[in-house]
């Protein structure tokens, strides 16, 4: 036998007695990993069409239904409860201790049996530098692998060679990509989860647009771009600031504004109720507000 091959088998093994299948779409199940002995289970926002009626499907071939804790969409992370004790929470291995080229193996469960696919850890960020999916979900490091989207697999196990988990799989965040969201962001989100029922997200109540800012004003303010408001929702920390529509919004607390998604990473859970410096363009003329952030409703 070839021992690399072995050594594959045993961390597929390993990770097993943590892989469950949840069953909460209509056509196909998906695959959940045990964060908590008590029941507590984490898979893919993405995989769940419904909110009630969900099952679980344990690696000791029982079942059991599930309620649903909190969904969290921008990482696609949803956090499932079960009336079961006893379970087995996967290991997980230090994000920052991973490279580029490692072996890394997807574990699911979208059966009765475990399944494993197998590729390499083909892209990471830095270490210590945030990712921002298209939703503006914040992630504690970008972790794409290279294997492909199969059925059932997302919301189980990414795992290195060890058995130990990598991340969460899956591909619900960037069309044809696997990722794996880390253990980092997932403590991050289960925690919110479980105090909130939700990620809270800072809320300034405008919609936005960027658009290039003329010549003289690109010289005046040192950025070519800022954000056209073209809505200001009632009763907002926007409408409160004085914030009109047509207003040009060019940076938030001291950071310019080129993209919306500059104005979504700015607006972090931490940031709710501080107040922010908001400097603008109205009718031509640079304007400096004042605006407490407040939280997304």
């Amino acid at each position: 036998m070839n021992p690399s091959t072995d050594s594959f088998a045993a961390a597929v093994e390993q990770a097993a007695p943590s892989i469950v299948r949840v069953e909460g779409r209509s056509r196909s199940a998906s695959s959940g990993v045990v964060w908590s002995a008590d029941g507590l289970v984490v898979t893919s926002e993405h995989a769940l069409e419904r909110d009630e009626g969900i099952e679980l499907g344990l690696a000791d071939g029982r079942e059991a239904p599930a309620k649903l804790v909190g969904r969290d969409p921008s990482t696609d992370i949803a956090l499932l409860r079960a009336d079961v004790t006893g379970l087995a929470p996967l290991g997980w291995t230090d994000a920052g201790a991973l490279k580029v080229g490692q072996i890394a193996l997807a574990v699911g469960r979208p059966g009765r049996s475990i399944r494993a696919l197998w590729g390499i850890v083909s892209a990471l960020s830095p270490a210590g530098e945030t990712w921002r999916g298209r939703r503006g979900g914040k992630l504690e490091r970008y972790v794409e692998t290279d294997i492909g989207p199969r059925w059932g697999f997302s919301g189980g196990a990414a795992l290195g060679a060890d058995g130990k988990g990598i991340g969460l799989h899956t591909t619900g965040l960037m069309r044809g990509t696997a990722l794996a969201l880390t253990h980092g962001t997932l403590r991050r989100v289960v925690e919110s989860l479980l105090a909130h029922g939700g990620v809270r997200r800072g809320f300034l109540g405008v919609g936005t647009y960027p658009v290039p800012l003329p010549a003289a004003l690109e010289k005046q303010l040192g950025q070519g771009a800022a954000l056209l408001v073209v809505s200001v929702a009632p009763d907002s920390p926007a409408q409160k600031s004085g914030l009109l529509m047509g207003d040009l919004l060019v940076s938030l607390a001291g950071q310019p504004l080129h993209h919306v998604g500059d104005l979504v990473t700015l607006l972090d859970d931490e940031k709710i109720g501080q107040d922010a410096a908001l400097k603008i363009v109205r009718a031509g003329e640079p304007k400096d507000l004042r605006i407490t952030i407040g939280s997304r409703p």
